[in-house]
């Protein structure tokens, strides 16, 4: 990366020590991004057009990455808007590769702390600590997972704007990844097989009773209730969800077949009160000390024979540990979220009294899914910061394109698992998926 003439002006000083640290951590990248500098200076890498170019407003972000060493400090930056990407964000953060991959010398160390030390130590206050939307808030939560700090979790990511969320998920309103027939299909025609692919695994039949678990704003009891003539009672403790769901509902003459309230699940009343239960990226939130409570509650509301479907996000990983992603995701997007390796998740199952009958991976759907939404949340940018300011708006891009290249690296899966509850010598689903596939599935449109 070499800088154009006129860098060594009067205000260098600040300047050429800022230059030097990129270079040398950019060392090896092809092809190399630009930078732009706090005073408009833009370094090109080489005569070759850069994939993006990364936009440094303040100093003291690189001053504060090399000294303290912490990589979250750039997605802080970016939420801050201290630092920021013009062009491609997907490449941006594929930097993160890079720099798991740097191996630096005692000399080159040394050389990176004496230029970071020279670069101004305090902020521009416009880009002062973040203390709105993310850390204030989330510093709250210690993965206890009461009734009353999920419940705020909950709030914390749910509960932005409904019309935040309006603005790019599909009109069913479905916060989940949609099954895609063909890589291009529409996100539309790809979340009505989404929800239509989810009644089929549980054999819906006229006249059942289905418990959604986790009902967001009641796109799967609509459709049950609708297309497959359920009656679907739907769960969820985001307040604003529920006053959607409830409008969406008396909206779509649906009164008598389907009812939400906010709930928690461990609160859910009764014993074999339904016939199917249903619960759609949800378990995330329950913590991983909480699953045998969680999976025990819907035994325990779930009649003999019913089926469960569990859809949840996994990684590749046992366990919950501290990372720089599992850090992120707590502090600005799902406070208290957990996940584990879908291996871990079977087994709780099984020794919760489930029995498993199908497991289906669709972690290129995820993938498919991301990118749609993020498309669509930088379409509406302006009407999306209009509603819920910038930093909201960079927190929820910045996640999604990262969630996308997760998907789409391995490290993230999401399954759906079809069980009941164990009755020797029974088998509730048919022998073969066939009546999953029957008809023509391709392009299906909720009617309105």
């Amino acid at each position: 990366m070499s800088a154009p003439p006129g860098t060594t002006r009067a205000a260098a000083p600040s300047i050429l020590p800022a230059i030097r640290i990129v270079r040398r951590l950019l060392h090896g990248l092809e092809p190399a991004p630009a930078l732009r500098l706090w005073d408009d200076t833009l370094c090109a890498p080489d005569e070759r057009p850069a994939p993006f170019t990364l936009v440094l407003r303040d100093p003291a972000v690189l001053r504060r990455l090399v000294i303290e060493g912490n990589p979250l400090l750039l997605a802080d930056a970016y939420v801050r808007g201290a630092l920021d990407v013009e062009g491609d964000l997907y490449g941006a953060l594929g930097l993160k590769r890079h720099f798991e991959s740097i191996s630096l010398s005692w000399r080159d160390r040394l050389l990176l702390l004496r230029d970071a030390l020279r670069l101004p130590a305090r902020a521009d206050a416009q880009f002062g600590p973040h203390c709105g939307f993310a850390s204030r808030v989330a510093r709250r939560f210690s993965h206890r997972h009461s009734r009353h700090s999920d419940c705020a979790a909950i709030s914390f990511h749910y509960d932005v704007s409904n019309e935040f969320y309006g603005l790019w998920l599909d009109p069913e309103r479905v916060y989940s990844c949609a099954y895609f027939e063909h890589p291009d299909d529409t996100l539309d025609s790809a979340q009505c097989n989404k929800l239509e692919h989810t009644c089929r695994k549980l054999r819906l039949q006229p006249g059942e009773r289905l418990l959604d678990i986790g009902c967001g704003w009641g796109a799967l009891v609509c459709w049950a209730a609708r297309e497959h003539g359920v009656l679907a009672h739907g769960i969820t403790l985001s307040q604003r969800q529920l006053d959607y769901a409830q409008r969406r509902i008396r909206a779509e003459g649906l009164e008598d077949r389907v009812t939400v309230e906010l709930c928690d699940y461990r609160d859910l009343a009764g014993k074999a009160v339904y016939d199917k239960v249903a619960s759609i990226g949800m378990f995330e939130h329950v913590g991983l000390a909480n699953l045998p409570a969680y999976y025990a509650t819907v035994r325990r509301v779930l009649r003999p024979g019913g089926l469960f479907l569990n859809h949840g996000i996994t990684h590749d990983e046992e366990g919950w540990k501290k990372t720089v992603g599992t850090e992120f995701i707590n502090r600005y997007v799902f406070p208290d979220g957990e996940l584990d390796c879908v291996s871990n998740i079977q087994l709780g199952m099984e020794r919760a009294g489930f029995e498993i009958h199908d497991v289906e991976g669709l972690r290129p759907h995820y993938a498919l899914t991301l990118r749609h939404w993020v498309a669509r949340l930088e379409a509406a940018r302006g009407a999306a910061v209009r509603e819920v300011g910038e930093a909201v708006w960079r927190v929820w891009h910045l996640y999604m394109v990262a969630c996308a290249l997760e998907f789409e690296a391995g490290s993230t899966g999401v399954y759906q698992i079809l069980t009941s509850s164990r009755q020797r010598g029974s088998w509730p689903v048919p022998l073969t998926r066939t009546d999953l596939y029957h008809g023509n599935r391709a392009n299906i449109h909720a009617p309105r």
